[in-house]
């Protein structure tokens, strides 16, 4: 089953509370949120207490990418605040297997966020450990960025690397009706969606088109 995670970057930030409720009816199966610092990327987003207040609004589970030079302080405090998983850039870890090991420790589901640049290569010793992987098809930082093509590929060879083990994909950045297929037949099992799904009025016809792409890519 492929899952669809609408990026609340991509909403009405003064109406985060209805947007939420809008793609949820619509069939939402996660909430991506994307925690920026204005270091490791150049945007600011939000962080724990506005985490806190969406997920008391929240019915669906609550999945954060954490785009941030220094991910250990905000692991407690998002598991505190109700996020159920979580992902770390591999890229800003020097203690990786302390980190992921900190995330399970707080009961959250652990994973690991590559950057289009970054070989997968820094998974090898890793990747027993994880329940997902976060492969970025664009770089980091902004939404509405065009979809690396190569990401396919790179979907690909990682759901080899897994083998049998049950690692969630998921892909984020430039994720539409157009790819959504050819990730889901590389291996991909979630997708994470902004502008896709936040700019457009009907936010259930922009799933239901996302789930049909998914579906054929399936097939």
């Amino acid at each position: 089953m492929v899952r669809l995670a609408p990026s609340l970057l991509s909403a009405d930030f003064a109406r985060l509370a209805d947007e939420i409720a809008d793609v949820e009816r619509a069939g939402a199966d996660l909430l991506h949120l994307d925690v920026m610092d204005g270091h490791f990327v150049p945007n600011l987003t939000f962080g724990p207490p506005v985490i806190a207040a969406l997920a008391r609004v929240a019915t669906v589970p609550l999945d954060a990418h954490l785009m941030v030079t220094d991910p250990h302080p905000l692991i407690p405090e998002l598991a505190a605040a109700g996020v159920r998983r979580t992902a770390v850039h591999v890229e800003t870890c020097a203690h990786l297997h302390r980190t992921l090991a900190m995330i399970r420790s707080a009961d959250m589901e652990v994973g690991v966020a590559v950057n289009p640049a970054t070989s997968l290569i820094q998974l090898d010793e890793v990747l027993a450990e994880l329940d997902f992987v976060l492969v970025m098809s664009v770089n980091p930082g902004f939404g509405g960025q065009s979809f690396i093509p190569a990401s396919v590929d790179k979907v690909r060879r990682l759901r080899e690397m897994a083998g049998d083990q049950n690692l969630d994909i998921s892909v984020d950045g430039g994720v539409d009706r157009e790819t959504a297929g050819p990730l889901v037949a590389a291996g991909a099992t979630t997708l994470i969606a902004g502008s896709a799904v936040f700019g457009k009025d009907d936010r259930a016809l922009a799933l239901d088109e996302l789930r049909a792409s998914a579906h054929q890519g399936i097939a």
